[in-house]
């Protein structure tokens, strides 16, 4: 099970849109999920506005919280993700065998048992996180919220029956002029003390979200991505 895990402030304003990028994500099989740790006023209800269509544009879910709360979401949301993505499947499965796809239709007896498949489920399956850090200047005032947090998703993660792995990127990269994003970790289940890298981001310059969604599904998907545009049409951006 393949997702991304995208915190950021909103408001982009490089390159492709977040929310086509986003949607191609959902495409391939990988599900965007967004934390919006935001600011009060007109960029803040813009910002919220741009992450709740990231995430139903890459069929995840989206949260909004201030900085305090960013810990104990980051777990949250990765945790439920899987869940309802199991669900999902379930449902497609009881559809395919009893015509109905509603776990409330099951005699109350065989809904606990599906309920504790689902549960075992969550905890066991294979999962992979890239989480994408927005490190523009804007996150600037955040960034030992986001230390906290990725801390937590480790914590999170090791606790896990199942083999997690993660790898870790953020954006704008201060490396490379021709990538929008620097990757800090690849995929690894060696979770210990990797939360320590984080001390080193400097966080300033755009934000080019959508550029980064792309490059980060490029490397879980391993082949090239062409995005498409609103109405269909292959854009001009190439990763």
């Amino acid at each position: 099970m393949k997702q991304i895990l995208l915190i950021t402030d909103g408001c982009s304003n490089v390159g492709v849109s977040p929310v086509i990028a986003a949607a191609q994500a959902h495409t391939e099989g990988v599900t965007v999920n967004v934390i919006g740790v935001i600011d009060h006023g007109e960029l803040g209800v813009l910002g919220s506005e741009e992450i709740q269509e990231i995430a139903a544009a890459g069929g995840g879910m989206s949260r909004i919280v201030n900085s305090g709360q960013l810990s104990q979401t980051v777990q949250m949301m990765t945790r439920k993700t899987v869940t309802t993505t199991i669900q999902h499947a379930v449902g497609k499965e009881l559809q395919s065998i009893l015509g109905f796809n509603q776990l409330e239709q099951l005699p109350p007896e065989k809904r606990a048992e599906v309920v504790q498949v689902i549960d075992t489920m969550s905890e066991t399956t294979s999962l992979r996180v890239a989480l994408l850090i927005d490190a523009s200047a804007s996150m600037k005032p955040k960034h030992a919220a986001v230390r906290e947090a990725i801390h937590d998703l480790l914590l999170s993660l090791r606790a896990r029956s199942g083999k997690s792995e993660l790898a870790v990127f953020h954006f704008p990269s201060t490396k490379t002029r021709d990538q929008e994003l620097e990757m800090d970790l690849s995929w690894t289940n060696q979770l210990a003390n990797l939360d320590k890298m984080f001390y080193k981001i400097n966080m300033k310059g755009t934000t080019p979200t959508g550029p980064a969604l792309l490059q980060t599904l490029q490397f879980i998907t391993e082949k090239p991505i062409l995005p498409k545009t609103e109405d269909g049409m292959l854009s001009d951006y190439v990763v």
